[in-house]
């Protein structure tokens, strides 16, 4: 049985970036749905049984043809949500020092042209799903991934996600998702971008 992770933090913790109701609901009702959805899936196809989630995620194609859709759905929901989540924080501190801070002035010429094309690829997602910055290789690069369509299924380990289903922002700010991704920047937590970068 794969276990609901503990948030680091109260659900009160993030406001006024991200209320506390929001908090609640998406972690005690959507991730917990998902949750609950992948363990019966697993509970009925023995060759799932006793793997870790990202192996599952990794290897997505040798998934039986006729629980796979539900794996990406419900497993993607469960391991999106979890990257999700840890790296939030009420403390937000971004070290120009740090490694990943190197690597994004590297790759796209300061912080600034970083956050601006990372909200941009947010913002465009069409419909349901995340904004992300992975790693690929020894690179870094800005993806959005589709509904709980998952990165680690095409190969590159996510380091930072935003949420943008409409359940992520919509009690707070109904249908400005702009202004919800310009408030999440204040509780990114850039130490567990930073371990997830290092590996």
């Amino acid at each position: 049985m794969i276990q609901l992770p503990k948030l680091k933090y109260q659900f009160s913790d993030l406001e006024p970036y991200m209320d506390a109701k929001t908090v609640e609901i998406h972690y005690t009702k959507h991730h917990q749905t998902y949750l609950d959805n992948l363990n019966r899936i697993i509970e009925k196809e023995p060759s799932l049984q006793n793997r870790e989630l990202e192996e599952i995620l990794m290897n997505i194609s040798s998934v039986k043809e006729e629980v796979r859709q539900g794996v990406i759905n419900n497993g993607g929901g469960v391991f999106n949500h979890n990257i999700f989540w840890e790296a939030l924080t009420p403390n937000s501190k971004y070290d120009p020092q740090s490694n990943i801070a190197k690597e994004i002035e590297k790759k796209f010429g300061s912080f600034e042209n970083f956050k601006e094309e990372f909200t941009n690829k947010a913002l465009g997602r069409f419909g349901s799903g995340y904004g992300w910055l992975v790693k690929s290789g020894s690179e870094v690069e800005i993806i959005d991934t589709l509904n709980q369509d998952s990165p680690i299924s095409i190969g590159k380990t996510p380091l930072l996600c935003v949420d943008v289903w409409e359940h992520a922002y919509y009690l707070k700010y109904q249908n400005r998702r702009a202004e919800y991704i310009e408030n999440w920047w204040n509780i990114v937590d850039w130490e567990v971008v930073e371990n997830r970068f290092n590996g």
